[in-house]
């Protein structure tokens, strides 16, 4: 139990200090970057390997912590699956950039789109998947967030084809706002479930030895 809390505790940090990357990122970028009609990965371009990149490899860490933590506790196979897909996506996507916003597509920029809408893609299927087994109010909240990310998801294929990229740099920051909500309410509940369970095995083993101890004295009268 401590190893599956202390793991997810971790990966807690990391969703919220890549989320702080995030913002740092888009601060310090070039004032002319448009986020509305921009990509994070065109800002993250901009500033190769700067913070923006970091914060992708952190939010991998994380969700590779996560996946102990959900491996540790048992269980949960199609789902760790799909979250190791998505962390792949993100380290490929911080490692192989795209074109600079105006240029050709050269292959690495294929290679990042097409990581990168894998990663999309798969962590809201992993949170549907989630969200029976976890339980409680973790099961709302994962399937409101994983639907709001495929909704989204939606939105930016429209903008990317037919909708001449109207507003695709919103639509992004915005399933990028649900997905990592979606992460951030999994390590919550993994570790407020464990701690919990934690105490009440606890509970319980105290209570079998106070009755053991009680009947004992019984039988001694």
């Amino acid at each position: 139990m401590p190893g599956i809390r202390r793991s997810g505790l971790l990966a807690l940090g990391g969703i919220a200090l890549a989320a702080v990357l995030a913002v740092v990122g888009h601060l310090e970028v070039n004032d002319n970057l448009d986020p509305w009609s921009l990509t994070v990965s065109d800002f993250a371009v901009s500033d190769r390997g700067g913070v923006i990149d970091a914060a992708m490899v952190v939010l991998a860490a994380a969700t590779v912590l996560l996946l102990s933590a959900l491996g540790r506790a048992g269980g949960y196979r199609p789902a760790r699956a799909l979250l190791a897909a998505w962390a792949a996506g993100l380290v490929v996507s911080a490692v192989v950039p795209t074109n600079q916003p105006g240029s050709p597509m050269g292959t690495g920029a294929y290679l990042h789109r097409y990581a990168s809408v894998v990663a999309f893609l798969v962590l809201p299927v992993a949170g549907w998947l989630l969200a029976a087994p976890l339980g409680g109010r973790a099961t709302g909240w994962l399937r409101g967030l994983a639907l709001t990310s495929l909704l989204l998801a939606g939105a930016m294929v429209w903008s990317a084809y037919p909708g001449d990229r109207l507003l695709i740099g919103l639509a992004e920051r915005l399933l990028i706002l649900a997905e990592v909500g979606l992460l951030a309410v999994v390590a919550a509940t993994v570790v407020r479930r464990h701690g919990s369970d934690g105490r009440r095995d606890l509970d319980l083993n105290a209570a079998s030895t106070l009755s053991v101890v009680g009947g004992g004295s019984t039988a001694a009268r």
